[in-house]
């Protein structure tokens, strides 16, 4: 079921505070807050679709051993200017100096 966003209308016609509702498509909109009673209108927000790019699928495709697979080099920062190699191949360590 989707999660609709709806807003209170002010007595003068502007929009006021928002609120979410979890309702079915087939029900109708609402026409006053379910707690309060005051008179509201939904709003349209974007939609919110879930695709193939997740934040879990972000960090196991930076890890370590998924890199040195692709063939990167990965470095992180160890002190000022220096770099130390976690993963992959290519000198250990890198400096500005």
């Amino acid at each position: 079921m989707p999660v609709y966003v709806y807003e209170i209308v002010l007595s003068d016609g502007s929009a006021g505070d928002t609120f979410e509702v979890l309702q079915k498509m087939s029900d109708p909109p609402l026409e006053n807050h379910p707690d309060s009673g005051l008179p509201c209108r939904r709003t349209m927000t974007a939609p919110n679709v879930t695709g193939r790019w997740t934040d879990t699928k972000m960090a196991s495709n930076l890890s370590d051993k998924n890199l040195a697979a692709k063939g990167f080099t990965k470095y992180v920062k160890s002190g000022d200017g220096s770099y130390e190699k976690t993963t992959g191949k290519g000198p250990d360590r890198i400096s500005a100096d």
